[in-house]
């Protein structure tokens, strides 16, 4: 659906991007970096309200250029003998760590929009496996499932004991925010940021993985080193959940 909020942020996308085209045609010092592709930038270009979103070379988001840098910092610890669940696997650098475990599912409730080999279909609603996965992870998914306590159960379910979810989704400073499919898409776009969004989350999305029985740890990227921050322009905040029993992944 095309919308005022979507034409925006592409604009904003497309004349920042051709600024820093431009900067690198005159000769402007690459000083910054991308963990997601290894290179090094001169800068990021906007999207939405973040002036430093996404990475000129690869596209990578600050969600995707955290997570590769908690693995490469050995913080996060991808397991290549177990199983990992891949929810819209639609960050290729994430594709190509993941995919280095031996039980590899990349997933999405519509797979033919992604181009990832093996793609299979998993409505989140209706996961039902248990003792499967070592690792769940999902980025920007949740606000768009229609009951999320539910599907919180249903992943505390499909991990082994001790594995993780890693989660990463919309935040506001403030209390979250339901609604449903019922409310009319602009609607929605106005109240939680996109038109097939359900809900704005805030800070206690903590206590919606505590109460679905998970320990959690939260990593923020404000609590990483002010100029590594700004080395990779990094942003967003893990949401960290470990099924308890079992053997830990560190």
């Amino acid at each position: 659906m095309i919308t005022v909020q979507r034409v925006a942020k592409a604009a904003g996308k497309h004349l920042t991007k051709t600024g820093l085209k431009l900067r690198k045609a005159l000769g402007a010092r690459p000083d910054r970096g991308c963990p997601a592709c290894g290179r090094t930038v001169i800068g990021f270009f906007r999207y939405g309200d973040n002036a430093e979103w996404g990475c000129p070379e690869c596209g990578a988001s600050p969600r995707e250029r955290l997570m590769n840098h908690l693995i490469a910092q050995d913080v996060l610890s991808v397991p290549v003998d177990g199983a990992i669940l891949h929810m819209a696997p639609n960050e290729a650098s994430l594709v190509r760590r993941f995919s280095a475990a031996k039980d590899y599912v990349p997933a999405d409730i519509d797979p033919a929009r992604y181009t990832v080999p093996a793609m299979r279909r998993v409505d989140l609603m209706e996961l039902s496996e248990t003792d499967r996965y070592d690792i769940f992870y999902a980025s920007h998914v949740m606000e768009h499932v229609p009951d999320d306590r539910a599907v919180l159960g249903n992943i505390l379910r499909a991990l082994k004991p001790g594995g993780e979810a890693w989660l990463i989704v919309p935040l506001w400073n403030k209390p979250t925010e339901d609604g449903s499919f019922d409310i009319p898409p602009r609607e929605r776009e106005r109240r939680f940021g996109q038109w097939d969004h359900v809900r704005q989350y805030g800070p206690d999305f903590a206590d919606r993985i505590r109460q679905a029985g998970f320990d959690l740890e939260e990593i923020d990227a404000a609590s990483i080193g002010a100029d590594m921050r700004r080395l990779y322009a990094l942003d967003d905040r893990l949401f960290r959940a470990r099924k308890p029993g079992g053997a830990s992944l560190r």
